[in-house]
């Protein structure tokens, strides 16, 4: 979250790993995965990486949970059995 709160200008990763309070390994599992997905990308300026959200991407994402979310339960109430 501390990304997209910084816009498009991202956050280098020691500060979204200062902000989140997280190791280092773990921040760097979390964010190679993010970026392999297509929903962070890192650019490096120097010797520091600078991660940004892909906002494409992630409207895309926040828009495919929000039209599937409890779609089955719409099913499942009217028939009266859970699903």
């Amino acid at each position: 979250m501390c990304r997209v709160r910084a816009g498009h200008d991202g956050l280098p990763v020691a500060q979204v790993q200062e902000r989140l309070g997280i190791p280092a390994s773990t921040l760097s599992h979390h964010l190679q995965r993010l970026i392999r997905n297509g929903l962070v990308s890192q650019e490096r300026q120097a010797t520091t990486l600078i991660c940004r959200a892909v906002y494409p991407a992630m409207d895309a994402l926040l828009g495919f949970l929000s039209d599937e979310c409890c779609i089955e339960e719409v099913c499942s109430a009217s028939s009266g059995k859970a699903a």
